[in-house]
């Protein structure tokens, strides 16, 4: 079936939908869209079967759900209705939410329902639930709506009454702000998590409007309600009327006639301002109960150890590059046979962090610190030979997180992960050894189409190319849990000796050297991309960090129409 999807970014779960339709053999087109005349001239190129808005923050114009389905994705349940559903689930503490799949017509979110689904809402920022148990259930509905229409026998459900329908306003900033004097800490969280990716909440911080990115809980530290007590890792620790509140990112707002201002580690972003206050580093393996916020935990479970990391959005500093590093070197010095790097819900990584980059005083420069510290991880990875490693991608992951993957023994990766194995889009070359692990695992040929594609990759797909090892069944709560266990298994298998043994001989001088070479060539590469005239890096960078609004639809997002879907075949 030809379906189109129309979408207003190509955001994770509109990636996740393409991808996924694509596996089920449908040819999917993409346009994004912002205006009425733009949803026209895609109906028009495209003469689609039925067209698919997972995500759209416009109305679809009423001559073309006329003219043909539209099936809108609604993040939440059957009844609700608004355009800050996720928001209101989040910051009023609800323990389940859905997902409904219904068509487009005069009255938003009021049209028939062709799929539901349903999920959990653990306690995480409304930026990872989306990510995660939302993009679940999303997919969920999507396909069984896109199954029934395409059966041609099925009738929509007319919502009613019965349906309990509640249309509820914009989540405001009014509705955001939190009062320091007087919010229990619980309170604090869930407006934080609301808030937290976007559009943050919006407060006075030293002086200074700033909106808050991020919160979570900590149970030791206190103070007057509302100061900052403490520091760790860039983020700060803000005092609550019963406790305190960890917040790693701070936006500045725009001013007028300005820039936009994106989000930076709260230590940075406030610099000299920042109070005297002592950091407070987090134990590497934290005790059980203790509710505190840290980037890096360490835990052993028999002979396997774990080492889980989630950075805000995915992106990894040189400082965050260099702490992971010495905790990796740690953990190597630990009596256990299987590694597990990863286990943690939502991004696994994202590669080098382009918004601490995009504030350096020199970028190229601190561009270039920041992938040699990516390098210097990635390459500890490659070279470890005394144990097995295993890479649990618990979410998405893109660019040189795919890559840091990629050096483990075994890659394992949630179902309903989206991989991006390339780094194009950012005017990149690209470095973390990808030349030898992504052809090593894919072939020379996959390899190239993956990278000058620049399309994401689902767990599935990936599976069937080669470029992961194992899909894992699990909620995005989970995961971890079902990784140790598998990692478990694998400690115990009785051909563990040998595949270690045969690893260490592997690594030896020969193997170093191509190696080390592999390294030298990328990194020429990148040092033109940062340095070099003509590139297109440091524009698409500071494009992609400012939330800069696209024109139309993207030159390799176009090109997919013409592309059959991937053939189900694996090297």
């Amino acid at each position: 079936m030809q379906i189109l999807l129309v979408a207003s970014a190509f955001n994770s779960l509109t990636q996740r939908v393409f991808a996924e339709l694509r596996d089920h053999g449908h040819r999917v087109a993409v346009e994004l869209v912002r205006e009425d005349d733009g949803f026209r001239r895609a109906l028009a190129h495209h003469s689609p079967d039925l067209v698919v808005a997972p995500m759209l923050t416009t109305a679809i114009p009423k001559d073309v759900w006329s003219a043909v389905t539209c099936l809108v994705v609604h993040p939440g349940p059957v009844g609700d209705r608004g355009p800050s559903s996720l928001d209101w689930a989040v910051a009023e503490g609800a323990e389940r939410w859905g997902v409904t799949v219904l068509q487009a017509e005069e009255v938003m979110d009021a049209g028939d329902v062709w799929a539901a689904a349903g999920c959990a809402v653990p306690p995480v920022g409304k930026s990872d639930l989306y990510r995660g148990e939302v993009a679940d259930a999303a997919t969920a509905a999507v396909l069984r709506a896109v199954e029934r229409f395409a059966s041609g026998t099925h009738t929509p459900q007319r919502q009613t009454a019965d349906d309990q329908v509640r249309t509820r306003p914009w989540f405001t900033q009014d509705l955001r702000r939190i009062d320091w004097s007087s919010d229990p800490t619980g309170l604090v969280l869930r407006k934080l998590r609301a808030a937290d990716s976007q559009p943050g909440v919006r407060d006075v911080l030293l002086g200074a409007e700033w909106f808050l990115h991020g919160g979570h809980p900590e149970d030791v530290l206190r103070g007057e309600p509302g100061r900052i007590v403490a520091t760790r890792d860039g983020a700060v620790c803000r005092a609550t009327v019963d406790g305190a509140v960890w917040i790693p990112q701070l936006r500045r707002p725009r001013t007028p006639g300005g820039p936009a201002g994106f989000k930076l580690p709260a230590v940075t972003a406030l610099g000299g301002s920042l109070p005297d206050v002592p950091e407070v580093p987090a134990p590497l393996t934290p005790p059980p109960g203790r509710r505190t916020w840290t980037e890096i935990e360490y835990h052993e479970h028999g002979p396997v150890g774990l080492l889980r990391f989630s950075f805000p959005g995915g992106a990894m500093s040189t400082g965050q590059c260099r702490r992971l590093l010495a905790a990796y070197r740690h953990a190597l010095t630990r009596p256990t046979s299987v590694l597990v790097l990863g286990g943690a819900r939502d991004f696994f990584s994202n590669g080098i962090h382009l918004n601490v980059i995009e504030a350096a005083p020199d970028p190229a420069a601190e561009s270039w610190e920041n992938i040699n510290a990516m390098d210097d991880l990635v390459e500890a990875v490659l070279t470890t030979g005394d144990r097995l490693t295993v890479a649990a991608v618990g979410g998405n992951a893109s660019a040189g997180g795919v890559m840091l993957a990629l050096a483990a023994d075994e890659v394992w990766c949630r179902a309903g992960s989206v991989l991006n194995p390339h780094y194009r889009l950012m005017g990149l070359y690209g470095s973390e050894y990808w030349t030898d692990s992504l052809p090593r695992r894919v072939g020379p040929v996959r390899a190239d189409r993956l990278m000058r594609q620049a399309l994401p990759v689902s767990s599935a797909a990936a599976h069937r190319i080669g470029l992961v090892d194992r899909v894992v069944c699990a909620s995005p709560e989970g995961f971890g849990a079902e990784a140790v266990r598998l990692a478990a298994e694998l400690a115990a298998s009785p051909d563990l000796p040998l595949r270690t043994a045969a690893k260490a001989a592997a690594l030896g001088p020969e193997r170093l050297a191509e190696l080390a070479e592999c390294r030298r060539a990328e990194l020429e590469r990148m040092r033109h991309d940062f340095w070099g005239p003509g590139g297109d890096y440091h524009r698409l960078r500071s494009a992609f960090v400012r939330k800069e609004r696209t024109t139309g639809t993207p030159e390799h997002l176009a090109a997919v129409a013409d592309t059959a879907p991937p053939r189900p075949e694996r090297n």
